[in-house]
């Protein structure tokens, strides 16, 4: 397998869309790709199909998916504040596309428009709509029912409201619903840096009700945070100050959790008077769970730490990589251009990588699907 990825700057939609995918198909000296990735910033919104009719135009791609995104990440940059449009390619990979849409029904809803394959362990790239398609519920199902399910992907942030995403699916330029692609025994080394780092001591859930967690070792939660806060020094009660995560231990066998060992969720609301806090994520009694804060040091320490152990599990350079980074980080958490680029690079050199800016995450925690906030998710191929 080969990759490639290319980048334009140009502010002329089809001109865009046509240059990223020429360059790319350059790179691959006359091999056919079997897969493109095509990922445009927010500026060719109103001009997607013309992206897309651009790279049709340059090349000859029997399988795409894509969307229009808040910003776009290509090699080592991060286009944040201009017109961009990254054209990712791979030969030797087949490749399955679907657009699925969920179906209201009286008892709650389907999904529509692709089967997941209960043999097989597949790789699965999926971008969705945020507004009109549940990625929770899916991933809840493929995690019960099709364990050993790879997905990555985002949600598309192109879009500030319902009918305003644009999603890409091969020659069709879609509004709702989600678009992906299976890669049949394409191999993936999946990264996800949370960005949080734990603070306090970790906690069994004692009492609690569907999301809403009554007492962490027989105290209330309140209680619990105070104590924590009250011994941290003072920058770090700065940063609690700005706001708390909670973070679910994902291996109950972990007796001392750190960093990436953790499903973060915010914490969503808190009752002063029984102390009770609710957070993002149904919690059973008996699950461990942690506090977190957020910062750009912690978050650049995590990631390149999970990198760190990537190139470990790797037998030798990737092929190629695509990101799914939270359109909360970039300048406005680490006031620095290219950060969560530039750090893929210097673990692994210049590798062919595209990406976007999403409005979530999907990466996997402890062989789980599942969706993230403030995450950089990173699917790295093997050669």
């Amino acid at each position: 397998m080969r990759i490639a990825v290319g980048l334009s700057t140009a502010p002329d939609a089809r001109d865009a869309g046509a240059e990223a995918a020429m360059r790319a198909r350059d790179q691959l000296a006359g091999a056919s790709p079997s897969i493109a990735v095509l990922l445009a910033s927010r500026a060719h919104s109103d001009a997607a199909a013309a992206v897309l009719e651009g790279v049709h135009r340059s090349v000859r791609v029997p399988a795409l998916v894509g969307c229009v995104a808040h910003a776009v990440a290509a090699g080592r940059r991060e286009l944040e504040d201009e017109p961009a449009a990254a054209v990712w390619l791979a030969t030797g990979a087949p490749a399955e596309t679907f657009h699925l849409d969920f179906v209201r029904t009286a008892s709650g809803g389907l999904l529509a428009g692709h089967r997941f394959d209960r043999a097989g362990h597949d790789f699965h790239l999926l971008l969705a709509d945020p507004f009109t398609f549940p990625t929770e519920a899916l991933l809840d199902h493929l995690n019960t029912d099709l364990p050993g399910t790879i997905v990555m992907g985002g949600l598309a942030s192109g879009g500030p409201g319902p009918g305003e995403s644009r999603l890409f699916r091969d020659h069709e330029v879609v509004t709702s619903g989600a678009v992906g692609v299976r890669l049949p025994g394409m191999r993936s080394v999946p990264v996800v840096s949370q960005g949080c780092r734990p603070i306090g001591q970790p906690y069994v859930v004692t009492a609690a009700r569907g999301a809403l967690i009554t007492e962490l070792g027989g105290r209330s939660p309140i209680e619990r945070l105070r104590e924590i806060v009250d011994a941290l020094p003072p920058d770090q009660q700065e940063l609690v100050a700005h706001g708390v995560q909670i973070g679910i231990v994902v291996d109950e066998h972990l007796a001392t959790p750190g960093q990436g060992d953790f499903l973060i969720r915010g914490l969503l609301g808190a009752d002063p008077a029984s102390g009770a806090i609710e957070i993002g994520e149904e919690i059973e009694i008996g699950t461990a769970v942690q506090f977190q804060v957020r910062d750009a040091i912690g978050a650049d320490k995590d990631l390149r730490a999970a990198l760190a152990r990537a190139r470990e599990a790797l037998p030798g350079r990737p092929a190629g990589a695509l990101l799914f980074t939270c359109n909360g980080r970039g300048r406005r958490m680490f006031k620095i251009a290219d950060h969560d680029t530039a750090a893929i690079g210097d673990v692994f050199g210049d590798i062919p990588l595209a990406g976007f800016f999403a409005a979530g995450e999907i990466g996997p925690i402890a062989g789980r699907n599942a969706l993230h906030g403030f995450t950089a998710s990173l699917a790295l191929f093997g050669e």
